[in-house]
């Protein structure tokens, strides 16, 4: 696969906490994509083009496979829960910078 063509794909998980009617707390997870290719990393909520990205860094939980991905941008570090392996991501990333 050439630089033009990579697209690696990987999901990651946001929970919104919500007050119901009877006062009781309620958490709604949505999964969404984050997606790189040769020009951009796209999330749900942006789109930011390689030369804003500056490294992607991961932070396991001892307890299981998931953790958070860091998203190093020229606007902030953006944290995305992942459930899976991201090195495929990460390696995409250092070979189209």
């Amino acid at each position: 696969m050439t630089k033009e063509t990579q697209r690696v794909t990987i999901i990651y998980t946001e929970v919104e906490r919500t007050i119901d009617f009877y006062y009781q707390m309620q958490k709604i997870a949505t999964h969404h994509e984050l997606t790189i290719t040769h020009e951009v990393v796209k999330t749900a909520r942006a789109v930011f083009t390689l030369h804003q990205v500056m490294d992607v860094s991961y932070k396991p939980f001892s307890s299981s496979d998931a953790g958070i991905l860091y998203l190093h941008t020229n606007q902030g570090v953006f944290p995305f829960n992942i459930h899976s392996n991201p090195q495929n991501f990460i390696d995409t990333f250092r070979s189209l910078k």
